[in-house]
């Protein structure tokens, strides 16, 4: 895929994994806006790219039609969305209820309410690019955060039906699924790090590239650790042995904590 001048949408481009995509875009040639709460870290990464900032929330309905219509205000039409901002909060059974309405608001409806905004046009001029940060807790599970495997497991499930609708027109969809990346979400994670960075933490760039090489070829799970793949296979093939390794991984944590 060539990406000279494409405009291109990032959101969650302020630090970490949409800052690297935001470079790596640019880098290729892209018309990039990025888009981020921090309105002070939006602003330092265009800076640092050439791209246009358009700060604010990138998950409610007012805010993603503000930032849908100022991208197109300045790109002209947006080829390539990246729905990339996310959020881990909430832990165990009793998360609270704001949790979970946030994990939703952010980790799903933001998708959701993005397509309703890129869809009909992309129908109307021959189609266009929805790439979803998600994780590998959308294909697996993530121990401790019951908020952050639903929601990350339904925005893995509305990208596939994204694809599976809109896909014989031109719409292409695509769903990251990285474990351990070096971000402020893995600083965070507590005892839930060292189980993240089993297979090595990356860094940033490197799911930058990952995306790249996936952009090239239009698969639809990008998994820029290549382990993923083997857990997922063996959760569909035998999911009573792979629970069963997740309860000893369980097991493990609880006597850490």
């Amino acid at each position: 895929m060539d990406v000279q001048g494409a405009g291109v949408v990032v959101t969650g481009a302020g630090h970490g994994i949409g800052r690297a995509l935001a470079r790596r875009m640019a880098a290729e040639g892209a018309r990039v806006v990025v888009n981020d709460l921090d309105p002070a870290a939006a602003e330092a990464v265009a800076r640092e790219t050439g791209a246009t900032a358009v700060p604010g929330d990138a998950a409610s309905e007012e805010g993603v039609a503000h930032l849908v219509g100022a991208a197109r205000d300045h790109l002209g039409k947006i080829d390539v969305y990246f729905a990339n901002a996310g959020v881990d909060v909430g832990r165990g059974l009793d998360a609270p209820a704001e949790d979970w309405e946030r994990s939703l608001e952010v980790n799903v409806m933001a998708h959701v309410r993005a397509a309703r905004q890129l869809v009909p046009a992309w129908l109307e001029t021959g189609g266009g690019r929805f790439v979803v940060t998600a994780s590998a807790a959308g294909l697996l599970t993530m121990l401790g955060s019951p908020t952050y495997s639903v929601t990350k497991h339904a925005a893995v499930g509305f990208a596939e039906w994204l694809s599976a609708t809109y896909g014989h027109r031109g719409v292409v969809v695509q769903a990251v699924c990285p474990q351990g990346v070096r971000t402020r979400m893995l600083d965070e994670a507590g005892p839930l790090q060292e189980v993240l960075s089993h297979d090595t933490a990356l860094e940033p760039e490197d799911v930058a590239e990952s995306v790249w090489q996936g952009l090239q070829d239009d698969r639809f799970l990008i998994l820029p650790h290549p382990e993923v793949a083997d857990y997922y296979r063996l959760r569909a093939s035998d999911t009573d042995r792979w629970l069963a390794g997740m309860r000893r991984l369980q097991a493990k944590l609880d006597g850490v904590s």
